[in-house]
C-alpha cells in the first residue's frame, strides 16, 4: 500500500538511501535538507532546519496541505559531535542537543496532531548503539540518543490509544558522512589534558565507522519496517559483536562492562 513518508535529512547516508528505495517502491516521499542537495528521483525535497521550529512548521504544513496526511515520520537527521565532556565547547553541546533532541521534539509536535486525526501512523526515531551505552569522547552524542530513547518509550504509551506506532532504530557502525562531519566540531584547545587519549580513541572510532556497513543495509531494513503491519518496537541493526555488547550491557554489573568497553577504545 502506498504511504506518505516524511524523512528528515536526505542529503546523504541513511536518509538518502531510504528515500531512494521508498520512492522506487512507489511511496510518496518527502525529505528535508538544510542546504542545496542533489535531486533524488521521485522524491520531494523540502528546505528545513531542525533548530528552527518555524521552518519545521512550514515544511510539515506544506506536506499536509498537499497530501492531507503523513503516514510515516522518520526522524533520521542529526549531528554527531565528539570530544571530551570537560573540553567540549558549549556551542557544540547546545547544537548537539538542539538538533538531535529538540529538533525531534518539534517534529513530533507538528506531525502528531495529523496522525491522531488519522487514527494511525508510524514514527521511526533514530537512536544508536550509543543510545544504549555511554561512549567515551562521544558523551553528548550518547546523551542526545539516551534522550531519544526515553522520549520514544514514553511516547509509545501515550499514543497507543490513537493507533500510532513508535519504532526505535539503533544502528551500529556504518560508513556514512558522520565520520567526516564530526571533525567539523573538533577543537584543539591548548594544553587539553584529554588530547592524547582522545586522539587514540578517535582513531579507533573512525576505523570502526569506516569499516562499517553501507547505508543501504539499514535503508533496506527501514523499507521492510515501513511496509510491515506490525513492526517491532526496536531494531538493533549492527554487527554480531555490537549486538553482543548490547546484551552484555544489560546483564553485567556496570564495573564489569566498563572493563570490556574501555579497552576497545584504547582506554587502560
Amino acid at each position: 500500500m502506498q504511504k506518505v513518508v516524511f524523512i528528515t535529512g536526505i542529503s546523504s547516508g541513511f536518509g538518502k538511501k531510504t528515500a531512494e528505495l521508498l520512492a522506487a517502491k512507489g511511496h510518496i516521499v518527502y525529505g528535508t535538507v538544510r542546504k542545496e542537495a542533489e535531486t533524488i528521483a521521485n522524491v520531494n525535497v523540502l528546505k528545513m532546519d531542525l533548530t528552527d521550529p518555524e521552518s519545521i512548521k512550514l515544511a510539515v504544513g506544506s506536506v499536509l496541505q498537499k497530501e492531507g496526511k503523513i503516514d510515516v515520520l522518520i526522524n533520521n537527521a542529526g549531528v554527531h559531535t565528539g570530544g571530551a565532556i570537560e573540553s567540549a565547547p558549549v556551542e557544540n553541546i547546545r547544537l548537539q542537543m538542539d538538533t538531535n533532541v529538540m529538533g525531534l521534539v518539534y517534529m513530533l509536535k507538528e506531525v502528531l496532531p495529523a496522525m491522531r486525526k488519522q487514527k494511525e501512523g508510524t514514527i521511526i526515531n533514530f537512536s544508536s548503539i550509543g543510545g544504549l551505552m555511554g561512549l567515551p569522547f562521544q558523551g553528548f552524542y550518547s546523551a542526545s540518543k539516551f534522550a531519544i530513547e526515553g522520549i520514544s518509550e514514553a511516547l509509545r504509551m501515550e499514543v497507543k490509544q490513537f493507533n500510532i506506532k513508535v519504532v526505535l532504530i539503533n544502528p551500529g557502525d556504518f560508513h556514512t558522512n558522520n565520520t567526516a562531519n564530526r571533525r567539523n566540531f573538533l577543537t584543539k584547545a591548548a594544553n587539553d589534558p584529554y588530547a592524547e587519549q582522545f586522539a587514540k580513541s578517535l582513531a579507533i572510532i573512525e576505523k570502526d565507522e569506516n569499516g562499517g556497513w553501507a547505508p543501504e543495509v539499514l535503508a533496506k531494513k527501514l523499507v521492510k519496517i515501513i511496509e510491515s503491519k506490525n513492526p517491532c518496537q526496536r531494531y538493533v541493526i549492527a554487527s554480531v559483536e555490537q549486538k553482543l555488547a548490547v546484551v552484555l550491557k544489560n546483564i553485567l554489573p556496570s564495573s564489569w562492562f566498563m572493563k570490556i568497553l574501555a579497552p576497545h577504545y584504547g582506554i587502560k
